[in-house]
């Protein structure tokens, strides 16, 4: 949960941050803050993506997981989630852009919707690895100065969408590994999960500076199929 509790606490500042500055933050302050952070995540990404001992464990992760997103229509789903929660604001508050439930809704997506909050919630209630949350932390307090200058202080209300979507997970992780019993970063299933992670993680940074826009939610199941690989192969005793 360490790692929720930062991004809580950072969201509570950038959105308290954009509440009191208002319009008055430059837009090249906030182009050049979130280049440096996309460039930050494509690290951490490639840095997670070379934890695998085999690296055809985490690319059949990523095909078989990508053909399963796309099947499942992931994005898409999310996409029309939003759309949907969007058309509701607007049929309630019309086109008041300070709605404090625009505002709310718009901020609880940004902040839960994605990867990143699923493979940072998990690694950090499984392994007690926080370091994906704090990246994400970052974003999303940056994130939420810029949304509250804009949208109003209607994002702070935000934080407890995140608590009890993205805590939930963490605390799932937590069970799911007392379950399997002693669970570190160096077990084999959790370091292909890492690995296969880690090029969602990469995919998200080259979204973040606009070099390719990829659609990293269809991608998501990679991360579910990365342990069950592993399982396969270790029944069928083959060499890993």
């Amino acid at each position: 949960m360490t790692g929720t509790v930062i991004n809580v606490i950072m969201v509570f500042i950038g959105g308290s941050l954009g509440t009191l500055l208002g319009a008055r933050l430059p837009d090249k302050v906030r182009t050049t803050v979130m280049a440096a952070l996309g460039i930050v995540v494509l690290v951490v990404g490639l840095q997670m993506a070379l934890a695998t001992r085999n690296i055809l464990i985490p690319m059949f992760s990523v095909l078989i997981g990508g053909v399963l997103g796309e099947w499942w229509r992931i994005e898409d789903r999310l996409t029309a989630l939003g759309r949907w929660l969007e058309a509701r604001t607007q049929r309630w508050f019309g086109n008041d852009e300070r709605s404090v439930t625009r505002a709310f809704v718009t901020a609880s997506l940004v902040f839960c919707v994605g990867p990143m909050t699923v493979l940072g919630a998990i690694q950090d209630g499984l392994t007690g690895d926080y370091q994906l949350l704090a990246v994400k932390a970052m974003l999303d307090g940056f994130a939420a100065l810029a949304f509250a200058a804009t949208l109003g202080p209607g994002v702070l209300l935000s934080i407890f969408t995140i608590l009890v979507y993205q805590g939930g997970l963490a605390m799932a992780a937590m069970g799911l590994g007392s379950l399997l019993g002693e669970v570190t970063r160096e077990t084999r299933w959790v370091l292909e999960m890492t690995s296969a992670g880690g090029i969602l993680v990469f995919g998200i940074g080259l979204n973040l500076l606009d070099l390719k826009e990829i659609p990293v939610g269809n991608l998501l199941p990679a991360i579910g199929v990365a342990p069950l690989l592993v399982a396969v192969l270790t029944v069928l005793g083959i060499g890993l």
